[in-house]
């Protein structure tokens, strides 16, 4: 793991240098992106078909073909050993718990009336439709589906579908029991481009939907970025990442296999560990590596810590924020003996796991907050995903017959200074008569 000392001069050249990641995508990758965006919503059904076949290897005559029903889904539960599907049942419930609490605090019309008898308010009403996309590759993510699909539906979303990019034969049965879980209305087994394309677009046999949520490669996220504004889309979301801060009273062993959590999920993924103590740092560093050498996906978390690794030395508490700040990490972990004095401060993250009993895996998993989370220091302006997400918010206007005259004078007179005269008009016959 790099080493860099916040008191040295060229600190922020050097942090700035390796959280730089070049996530700009290939021509090579744009291009084949638009290609599969604008066959599959050209030509629907047969697009869509032809690229499952090309690139999910998946036979396709019919669209029918990719769609599994319910009872497959609730079949999987027997197919899969019982502690884990009572794992996958724990799970969901936290999350609907965490996420009915939310919704409740978050959807409620309100309405007020004014001095002048105007009635001014806002509705909250669920989407229609949502698309959830559960990623393949390096690893299969159940929990990706429980983490989108349960908030979707606690928020009222009556329609969720999830893709899934795995050949029909051989899904696994804990993807299928975690749709079962979550609600799932409908599944198709499609991955890649095609997959965002006919979420987005709709073919004969899919309708489309309204907002696409859930990471993927970078055709995936290529393809997100692309039919934005088509429809909605929750985040282009970058490689996983972990900001631990440390002090002398953090249990080593523990903060490392938190660093390894996040480098095992992927190459880019970046583990981060800041302390203003250099005797924690040292030591981190003289444990890591046995550890890392004993990890099953050794091969991915090594080129991880290697390149993407940081052991950052604060100045002090205010330099440990300030990095923190710098940084907004996806996940931020305070494994500090007084974690109460670091949250005073306003503090930029994802989402904060407060003392070392609170490691970030259960946040992946069964804590109830949602995964889903704003990477790549987008901390600094996105949230974690939640019920807000799925829900569209309309402003009420009501206005009195008397009410309305201030406002429409004042109406009146702005769009006379934009030079917007049939705007003024509008508004002056309300007090004109």
């Amino acid at each position: 793991m790099k080493r860099l000392d916040q008191q040295d001069p060229n600190f922020e050249h050097d942090l700035s240098a390796a959280l730089t990641i070049d996530l700009a995508m290939s021509k090579s990758v744009d291009l084949t992106v638009t290609d599969i965006l604008e066959g599959v919503k050209a030509r629907g059904d047969r697009a869509l078909c032809a690229y499952v076949n090309q690139f999910d290897q998946i036979p396709c005559q019919s669209v029918r073909d990719l769609r599994l029903d319910g009872r497959e889904l609730a079949s999987a539960l027997d197919a899969i050993p019982p502690d884990l599907n009572e794992a996958l049942a724990h799970s969901a419930a936290r999350i609907r718990g965490y996420h009915e609490r939310q919704h409740q605090e978050q959807a409620s019309d309100w309405q007020y009336e004014d001095e002048l008898g105007n009635v001014l308010g806002q509705r909250i009403r669920p989407m229609s439709r949502v698309g959830v996309y559960a990623p393949g590759g390096k690893a299969t993510y159940p929990s990706t589906i429980l983490m989108t699909a349960i908030p979707a539906k606690v928020a009222g979303v009556p329609n969720v579908v999830l893709a899934v990019p795995a050949v029909r034969e051989t899904i696994d049965p804990v993807l299928l029991a975690a749709a079962y879980h979550a609600g799932v209305d409908e599944l198709y087994t499609m991955g890649g481009a095609q997959a965002i394309a006919a979420l987005a677009y709709g073919t004969e046999s899919i309708e489309r939907v309204d907002k696409i949520c859930g990471p993927g490669n970078l055709y995936v996220a290529t393809a997100k970025r692309r039919v934005f504004g088509d429809v909605g889309i929750d985040m282009v979301a970058g490689p996983s990442e972990v900001l631990v801060v440390a002090d002398s009273s953090a249990r080593i062993d523990w903060v490392i296999d938190d660093l390894l959590a996040q480098a095992e999920h992927d190459e880019l993924a970046q583990a981060i560990v800041v302390s203003t103590d250099a005797a924690v740092l040292a030591e981190i560093e003289k444990q890591l590596a046995p550890r890392l050498a004993a990890s099953r996906r050794h091969a991915i978390a090594s080129v991880s810590i290697e390149n993407r690794g940081l052991l950052l030395l604060a100045k002090d508490l205010v330099g440990v924020v300030q990095i923190i700040n710098r940084i907004a990490p996806e996940h931020l972990e305070l494994s500090v003996a007084d974690p109460e004095a670091l949250l005073a401060y306003d503090l930029r993250a994802g989402a904060v796991f407060i003392g070392e009993h609170s490691p970030e895996v259960v946040g992946d998993y069964s804590a109830g907050p949602s995964h889903v989370l704003p990477t790549s220091g987008t901390a600094r302006f996105a949230s974690a995903l939640g019920t807000y997400d799925f829900v569209t918010r309309q402003s009420v206007i009501r206005c009195h017959p008397r009410g309305v005259i201030p406002l429409a004078k004042s109406a009146a007179l702005l769009a006379e200074a934009e030079g917007l005269d049939m705007h003024a008009a509008s508004a002056s016959r309300r007090f004109e008569g």
